[in-house]
């Protein structure tokens, strides 16, 4: 078998690449999804406390092989001019909490007192997560008043949003008090990158199917209907995202190194397969007659994407009239990649990945592995390293960045803060607005030249300990240097700041790593999408115990 190179990162990691990015089986929810199968999670409902309107609390437990969680849910009436997905909201239709263990009775009122509150309500190490999320209103009303009917809804109305209900927020990590990583991190079934987050949605999503149904029946008890099996399977959870989740694949360099390895190795190893057997590429086909009817349905009213959705589905329609003929070549998962890689926009290059990988499991699954990261240690400056050898590596690894001319006004047109009221990331235009002393230390390219800049004015033989004594305004971008050295997935081949900047093309890319379908830019920093639509529910792979009365 002839070995295949991983795709190198000046490929990889270029933003309109990323901003083409498509989930795979190495996806989040997908590793969720396997675990609960393989070890015959069970879950139920603890309690099930809604009024005629759908307004009150739920638990939903899940037992895994090791302990419990539950989500706690609260629905609650809320005006429509204070529904906003915007961070600066401060009421929702729903929150919740996932909480360690199965709370009592004590437990969940005081979450109600303070879940639905958000970030001014208090916490406590039980909390591991915590969220919000509001209704798509008229969609949500049109499900209810059919199954109320007895009628189910219009199914192409309902795939082509593709969720009844969008978060707007799934904070986890210790954020607003809720439990550090650290709490959960040695434990297998959360262990893996934001397991606990995509646990929280799964069981929103059942929550919602269930609210839904709850609602028609209050309304018609003798008439109404359950929401169909197949439409239940093929709704997610919708999410807002915006500026607040942008920075993350800079900030966690190793993580993000970690992500794209696995994906780039897994990639590698389906390439070098000799041969395509009749059962993967049943599954291929199948995947690929998925995704297209995915795509027919995938709307969006950004130019851009709406561009690139069509070329997608040129590239698919394309890939399925060829398919016999590459398959039936040596290294044919190598023949198909080069072909899309000729003959594809990035959008269905991408899009080839992801389905070329889906018939393979037992070739790529353990790759989930190697997808996280321990980053508590930190990364410890190598201060023997001498000036010279430092500025080689970074001439080396941002070889890339000596295109951009930083003297032009464009392209350094803006610049990354925090925002003091909600204490999240935000992007400030340099030349227009004030607060840029107050800027972030985001601009990996222009730092990174202007390091080895500064490194060429000291004696070669000189230590970098030397160097940061004197001048410890490059701490940070050393620090990154040595760690991009290192791990050549870290960095993204951009410029950051620069005017032609379109944040949602970060925002899909570490979405998409979750297992996001249905990208819809709203703007170039904000954007929607849908989790665990098509995906199976889990009460399909999980045992239901006993609801509760």
């Amino acid at each position: 078998m002839t070995a295949i190179a991983l795709r190198p990162p000046e490929v990889v990691m270029c933003l309109e690449r990323l901003g083409a990015a498509h989930p795979t089986r190495l996806s989040f929810l997908r590793q969720l999804i396997r675990r609960a199968t393989r070890e015959k999670w069970r879950v139920r409902k603890h309690l099930f406390d809604l009024n005629d309107n759908g307004f009150g609390r739920a638990v939903y437990a899940v037992e895994t092989s090791a302990r419990t969680y539950s989500l706690v849910a609260f629905s609650t009436p809320l005006d429509d001019e204070k529904r906003s997905d915007r961070v600066i909201a401060q009421a929702w239709d729903t929150s919740y909490v996932l909480y360690d263990g199965l709370p009592d009775a004590a437990e969940i009122a005081r979450l109600e007192a303070n879940a639905p509150l958000q970030e001014a309500g208090r916490y406590t190490r039980s909390e591991l997560v915590l969220a919000r999320a509001n209704k798509s209103v008229r969609l949500f009303e049109d499900v209810a008043s059919a199954l109320a009917r007895g009628q189910q809804p219009d199914e192409e109305q309902l795939l082509g949003v593709g969720y009844l209900l969008r978060t707007t927020a799934v904070y986890g990590n210790g954020k607003f008090g809720i439990a550090d990583r650290d709490e959960i991190a040695a434990r297998p079934e959360l262990a893996g990158s934001f397991q606990a987050e995509m646990l929280t949605v799964w069981l929103i999503r059942s929550f919602t199917l269930d609210l839904v149904d709850h609602i028609a029946r209050c309304r018609n008890p003798a008439g109404a209907v359950r929401l169909a099996p197949q439409l239940r399977r093929a709704l997610g959870v919708g999410n807002a995202t915006g500026l607040g989740m942008a920075p993350f694949l800079v900030r966690h360099p190793l993580l993000t190194h970690n992500w794209f390895l696995a994906r780039e190795t897994a990639l590698a190893r389906v390439r070098a397969e000799p041969e395509a057997g009749e059962a993967e590429r049943k599954i291929f086909e199948q995947a690929l007659a998925d995704l297209a009817q995915r795509v027919a349905r995938w709307h969006s009213d950004d130019d851009r994407q709406a561009a690139a959705t069509r070329s997608l589905a040129a590239d698919l329609d394309r890939l399925a009239e060829n398919l016999d003929r590459l398959l039936a070549k040596p290294q044919p998962w190598d023949a198909l990649y080069r072909f899309a890689e000729e003959h594809f926009s990035l959008e269905g290059q991408e899009a080839c990945v992801s389905l070329m990988l889906e018939p393979h499991g037992a070739l790529v699954d353990e790759l989930g592995d190697i997808m996280k990261a321990d980053e508590t240690p930190g990364h410890a400056i190598d201060g023997g390293m001498d000036c010279a050898s430092l500025r080689q590596a970074l001439l080396d690894c941002y070889s890339w960045a000596r295109a951009i001319d930083f003297a032009q006004p464009a392209a350094n047109a803006r610049f990354w803060y925090v925002s003091a009221e909600k204490l999240e990331p935000r992007l400030g235009e340099r030349f227009e607005e004030d607060g840029a002393e107050l800027e972030q230390p985001l601009a990996t390219a222009r730092d990174a030249l202007s390091l080895a800049a500064a490194l060429a004015q000291e004696p070669a033989p000189a230590s970098v300990a030397d160097f940061l004594l004197r001048r410890p305004e490059w701490r940070h971008a050393v620090r990154r240097a040595q760690i991009v050295a290192k791990f050549p997935y870290a960095e993204i081949h951009d410029n950051l700041i620069g005017a032609e900047l379109r944040p949602v093309d970060i925002l899909r890319a570490k979405l998409a790593f979750f297992g996001a379908r249905s990208f819809d830019p709203r703007s170039d920093r904000w954007l929607r999408i849908a989790l665990f639509s098509g995906e199976p529910l889990i009460e399909d792979v999980a045992t239901m115990a006993g609801e509760a009365a």
